[in-house]
This record gives C-alpha cells, structure tokens and sequence, in this order.
C-alpha cells in the first residue's frame, strides 16, 4: 500500500512538472508572437519606406536576419546558464 502511494506521488508530481512545462512554453509561444508582431510592424514603418516599392523581398530578409540573430544570442546564453547549472562533477 506505501508503495502505491509514492507510485501517485510520483505521478502527480510529474504530471505538475509536465502542466507547468506546457504552460510555460506556452507563455514563451505568445510573447514570441507578440515580438514577431512588434518587429514586423517596426521593419514595415521604419525600415520599407528605404527601399523602392515592391521590394518586400528585402524586408523579409532583413527581419529573417534580425530574428536569427537574436535567437542565437539567446541560445548562446541559455547554454551558459544550463551549463552553470548542470551537475557538478
């Protein structure tokens, strides 16, 4: 019987553990549309009405790069903080 009961123990902990990773992906899911939006936006005000009409192609591009960018450098530092806090040999 104590057996059973670590058994649900453990399985409601890891279900917790999954919800909160779902959640939170979630969360990251919105804010990186939110960006998505906000940059869009901001290549079409500030950064289109440089090049000539028709010339969509390029914005696309110069947001492609500014987004890959980004998405290295936040990648570089959440390695060094994973890394940080992985097991201490």
């Amino acid at each position: 019987m104590k057996n059973s009961k670590k058994k649900v123990s453990k399985l409601s902990e890891e279900i917790a553990i999954q919800t909160l990773t779902l959640v939170s992906s979630a969360l990251g899911l919105i804010a990186a549309l939110a960006w998505n939006q906000a940059i869009t936006e901001y290549v079409n005000v500030y950064i289109k009405p440089y090049f000539a009409k028709g010339s969509a192609v390029i914005s696309l591009f110069i947001y492609a790069i500014f987004i890959t960018v980004i998405t290295v450098i936040v990648a570089m530092q959440m390695a060094r903080i994973k890394e940080k806090l992985g097991p201490k040999d």
